[in-house]
């Protein structure tokens, strides 16, 4: 069964998108999730659970962030909490989460997401024999290690198949020490909309932002593989995630619909070329004019990856 995941920025919009059709609303705080496109408090996310449960869909919570000193020891609590109103699942990437949850005798499921590390069946594997219910892929795996990977993971699998990439984040505030080197006193939240380019490449466009957890940097151009969705659904990869960071309001919730229309093709057999171009064509108008669009490390050879 396909499973679609979408990020949601407020509770209007996470009604739509349930409506629409998606699966899972993936939300969280900034205190424990990374690269959110909205930072929820625990009673909004509460009625976002709820509200998810009323349509007979899922909650994955973030708590995917690299958990210091600072915030270990508040964690569980949070994770209580989450466990407490019924969220079906949390994603996890630091091992200390999961120690502190065996302490502490926590059950939520969790997925495993270690971002650009999870690359193997082996390492999937591993973590789902310790009790990980799935894994969300690096966002660098080529379509030929997808084939390979594919058949030999004893977990789910998510891959992104709408959104950006971040392709670097450091815990360092790196713009704010910038403006502070300029003597410039200057925002560097995501609103904000700052961005860099490589001084040999001025078509460069990093979307780059500051928040709780530091620096963050997209890539040029966000994910859109819904042409090959029939590909990843033919290797038995059918999680797919929907990023909406970047892509605000109801043109995220359009986007979203496009894909449910696939999906809903795909289980009943009738995808087709046609359906793929005409969908393909509608997700363009959707998708903000200054961002672009490309297959990302999906379509590199996989040599060319170092």
């Amino acid at each position: 069964m396909i499973e679609l995941i979408t990020t949601a920025e407020s509770a209007s919009q996470a009604e739509s998108l349930l409506q629409a059709g998606i699966d899972i609303l993936y939300i969280g705080e900034d205190e424990f999730g990374l690269r959110l496109p909205t930072s929820f408090s625990r009673e909004q996310l509460k009625e976002l659970t709820c509200l998810a449960h009323e349509h007979g869909k899922q909650v994955r919570v973030a708590v995917n962030a690299i958990m210091h000193n600072d915030r270990i020891a508040t964690v569980v609590p949070y994770l209580q909490f989450l466990q407490d109103i019924g969220v079906d699942s949390i994603t996890v990437g630091d091992p200390g989460v999961l120690h502190v949850m065996k302490k502490n005798n926590i059950t939520l499921p969790f997925i495993y997401d270690a971002q650009t590390l999870v690359t193997s069946a082996n390492q999937i594997n591993f973590w789902a024999k310790r009790g990980a219910a799935g894994a969300v892929l690096a966002r660098e795996i080529t379509y030929p290690e997808l084939v390979e990977m594919a058949p030999q993971l004893i977990v789910p699998a998510e891959v992104l198949v709408y959104g950006a990439t971040c392709i670097h984040q450091s815990k360092r505030p790196l713009v704010e020490n910038y403006f502070n080197f300029v003597d410039s006193s200057e925002a560097s939240s995501k609103e904000r909309g700052l961005f860099i380019s490589e001084p040999k490449n001025k078509e460069t466009h990093y979307s780059i932002y500051e928040d709780r957890n530091g620096t963050h940097v997209f890539a040029t151009n966000d994910i859109n593989l819904l042409a090959e969705l029939n590909k990843l659904h033919d290797i038995g990869l059918k999680q797919w995630k929907l990023d909406g960071i970047f892509t605000r309001g109801e043109d995220f919730v359009s986007i979203a619909k496009l894909f449910v229309q696939a999906k809903l093709a795909l289980e009943s057999g009738n995808w087709s070329n046609s359906i793929e171009e005409k969908l393909s064509h509608q997700l363009i108008n959707f998708h903000p004019n200054e961002r672009g669009l490309d297959k990302g490390f999906y379509a590199k050879d996989p040599s060319e990856i170092q």
